[in-house]
């Protein structure tokens, strides 16, 4: 079978389902020129290559990838056959996002042990208020 394979051809609402996401993610996608799907009258049909194109761009998004940095992977992929520029390319993203996200957890690590301190000398001064006796005149 053949990516123009009638048998290939799926509708928008199965390949939502398949998928997990909404027709409206699909036709999102679609509204920003990442995948094509196919008319059939006035029917949106989905080949294999656009079902996976459309898994690339959800893989990218969960990774934290932006709808440029994700289109032009995709636009690697269609360039280069043997996917050798879209990998380097994948690869420097990925130290990228790699060093960012390692920026943020340190942030993150930072502002927690901020917070605990915060709470805990907060809960110090509610323990010591009603432990306090009240002077009697």
């Amino acid at each position: 079978m053949t990516a123009d394979d009638p048998q290939e051809l799926r509708g928008i609402q199965e390949v939502a389902a398949s998928l997990g996401v909404t027709a409206r993610t699909l036709r999102f996608y679609e509204d920003r020129g990442l995948i094509e799907p196919r008319r059939v009258g006035t029917a949106r049909v989905y080949t294999r290559r656009e079902t996976g194109r459309m898994q690339l761009i959800l893989r990218g998004k969960r990774l934290g990838f932006s709808l440029r940095e994700i289109e032009e992977f995709l636009d690697l992929y269609d360039a280069d056959p043997q996917h050798v520029e879209q990998m380097r390319a994948l690869a420097e993203r990925c130290r990228e996002r790699i060093e960012e996200l390692n920026q943020q957890k340190i942030a993150i690590v930072q502002t927690l042990a901020e917070l605990e301190t915060i709470e805990r000398e907060a809960m110090e001064r509610v323990t010591a208020a009603l432990t306090e006796t009240p002077a009697v005149p």
